[in-house]
């Protein structure tokens, strides 16, 4: 499950692109001050479900501001309260700062405020079934395929390759806040709101 709140990061991050795109929402406008973690430059995570079987406990995201392409070193801690199995829907809201606005932006070739209806067949289209989870993933006993059993994982800080990837320009410099829910069979099963920089070299 740990790797579930690793993937909800990076899709959040929109480093990976992925296979099923939802509607695309109406961009929307929000003045900085309504919601809490409107910090910019700054990483910053909270957990937003209410009791939602899945909880992060510790995630820790460096450097700050994250380069494109560069190294990203993550830390994290999840309690999987339940297992979960396909389908494993994620729902993102995607802001990014404009001034003292935030710009909630529309999904856009499966990047932005995206409904990936399967994070499951995302999974194993990216590590196909029967391939071992790759480093350091396998060293820790983190899944990377569903079902995802109920239990703690950890995973202590370790170092990831972030690739020169072709972003659009109005996903590159800036700060970002996402919000992504998990749900399983109708049911959330975890929330989590991040903010971060992005920097492209």
């Amino acid at each position: 499950m740990l790797y579930m709140g690793l993937a909800l990061a990076l899709c959040a991050l929109q480093l990976v692109p992925a296979a099923l795109a939802g509607p695309q929402p109406q961009l929307l406008v929000e003045r900085s001050g309504a919601r809490r973690l409107s910090m910019v430059g700054g990483f910053a995570w909270e957990n937003c479900g209410d009791k939602d079987p899945v909880v992060v406990q510790s995630l820790s995201v460096a450097p700050d501001p994250i380069s494109i392409p560069g190294s990203l070193r993550v830390s994290a801690a999840v309690n999987n309260g339940k297992t979960m199995a396909s389908p494993l829907k994620a729902e993102l809201v995607v802001e990014k700062a404009l001034g003292d606005l935030w710009i909630q932006l529309p999904c856009i070739d499966q990047l932005g405020s995206c409904t990936y209806n399967d994070v499951c067949s995302i999974l194993d289209d990216l590590i196909p079934p029967g391939v071992p989870c790759p480093e350091p993933l396998l060293t820790y006993g983190i899944p990377c395929h569903c079902p995802f059993k109920e239990g703690f994982y950890s995973l202590p800080a370790s170092d990831f390759d972030v690739p020169d990837v072709e972003l659009p320009s109005w996903m590159t410099n800036g700060n970002y806040r996402v919000r992504a829910v998990l749900s399983n069979g109708g049911e959330e099963r975890a929330c989590l709101k991040l903010a971060f920089s992005l920097r492209s070299k």
